[in-house]
């Protein structure tokens, strides 16, 4: 049983550092990026403080996360 912990573990851990290398992230990868909570992305995102792409297809809301890094070490409206 541990061993089974110890496998689901490790593959938490690299689905965690395979998400780090996707280029673009949807709210629940940019939350888990950021340390935000989905809430306050979407609140960002109405106000435009967040830059974001946007498929109305698929209703779902996209960012860059090289343009996403580089807002959040310049721009303190993200906290």
């Amino acid at each position: 049983m541990e061993n089974q912990q110890d496998v689901v573990t490790i593959l938490t851990e690299i689905k965690g550092l395979l998400a780090q290398n996707k280029k673009t992230l949807n709210v629940e990868d940019l939350a888990q990026h950021t340390g935000l909570s989905k809430s306050k992305i979407y609140k960002l995102t109405q106000q435009k403080l967040i830059p974001m792409g946007n498929n109305p297809h698929i209703r779902q809301k996209f960012f860059d996360k090289d343009t996403i890094d580089a807002r959040l070490l310049v721009n303190s409206d993200f906290a």
